[in-house]
């Protein structure tokens, strides 16, 4: 696993959007007999998830997540230096989102931006390319828009997925800061694992057709076709037990903390099943891993911040807290960093 450490930069402020329609599980879904609901709540911990209308892109609550936040740091856009947007829902092929975005928001011309396809691990890797701006010189304020609208690829027929996901997006400000304090980053990829969390048809490899489109019954009589999300969850969670642990354990010995001095550990929140497995393994108190599945789900490159926000907000803007965060899943792709998070800017989550 790649560990380094990037002194000078801080994380400042982050904002959350979601859309504003709610789905409620027993209420809402009618695919599955309310039983069969019920043992679904009970192994992912979601009984709510906020759900994207058809006409609603990624890039939409992202914009309004940074322009909620460029305002609640009462900055000028002009200051803004760098972009980065990561996602797997880009508006288009092509152009990149990143671009539209800088547009779309006012930024200046020769702000850089670009965009990433990563999942499950975007928000550290995020938080490591922004530093990496910074470190290198390039830029003194960079915005992350993180987020991902899962269920717009997702079967309301494959019960592996259609009652998981919540759509969300994240906007964080990470800028120049003091020396004294050092983000430290652990990660890792086994692309060897890439089917078993894909959407096998779409794009260049594998090109839409009528064959594409037709739903057809999969494992475990889970209907959906090669358009929609495949996941095999029993390899994901193997997957996540071999790497997690050993990742944050190698990240706290590079930066030279004892576990005990970590505030929290936000994890990427796959499911409360493994949640709590991997506290387990890490011999952690619940209390130290705060848990947003209930009320959003499974947000993806989201949920690292949907969870701060979710359930630290309070805290991370009065005071200095020591945070281990670390995404895992698609790609295989894993990531940490550990930072110090002092008096944070975030404003209240924003409906769309």
């Amino acid at each position: 696993m790649s560990v380094s450490q990037i002194a000078g930069v801080r994380l400042s402020g982050i904002a959350c959007a979601v859309p504003e329609y709610r789905q409620t599980l027993l209420e809402d879904v009618k695919e599955f007999p309310k039983e069969e609901i019920k043992k679904i709540i009970k192994n992912t911990g979601v009984r709510h998830r906020h759900v994207a209308p058809d006409d609603m892109c990624v890039s939409d609550l992202c914009y309004v997540a940074a322009e909620k936040l460029i305002e609640a740091a009462v900055i000028n856009k002009s200051e803004i230096d760098a972009l980065i947007f990561i996602s797997q829902g880009p508006d288009y092929i092509v152009p990149g989102t990143g671009c539209i975005l800088q547009h779309r928001l006012d930024l200046k011309d020769d702000c850089i931006a670009f965009d990433v396809n990563l999942g499950c691990s975007a928000y550290p890797y995020g938080i490591w390319m922004a530093a990496n701006c910074i470190h290198s010189g390039s830029a003194k304020k960079v915005l992350l828009l993180v987020g991902d609208l899962s269920n717009r690829k997702v079967s309301k027929l494959d019960r592996s997925t259609a009652l998981l996901f919540g759509d969300a997006a994240t906007a964080t400000l990470i800028e120049a800061g003091s020396t004294d304090e050092e983000m430290t980053f652990c990660m890792g990829t086994d692309g060897a694992g890439y089917k078993n969390l894909i959407i096998p048809a779409g794009s260049f490899r594998n090109p839409c057709t009528e064959e594409t489109k037709i739903p057809r019954e999969m494992e475990g009589g889970n209907i959906r076709c090669d358009e929609d999300l495949y996941m095999n969850g029993a390899e994901i969670f193997t997957f996540t037990i071999k790497r997690v642990k050993p990742m944050i354990d190698r990240l706290l010995e590079k930066s030279g903390t004892e576990k005990e001095n970590i505030d929290y550990f936000v994890l990427h929140q796959a499911n409360t099943f493994i949640i709590h497995h991997l506290t387990k393994k890490l011999k952690v108190s619940p209390d130290k891993v705060p848990n947003s599945m209930e009320n959003f789900g499974n947000t993806s490159s989201a949920s690292i911040p949907m969870t701060m926000m979710a359930n630290l907000s309070e805290q991370l803007k009065t005071e200095r807290l020591r945070l281990v965060m670390a995404g895992f899943g698609v790609g295989y792709s894993w990531s940490a960093v550990e930072l110090v998070a002092d008096h944070l800017i975030m404003p209240d989550l924003v409906l769309v």
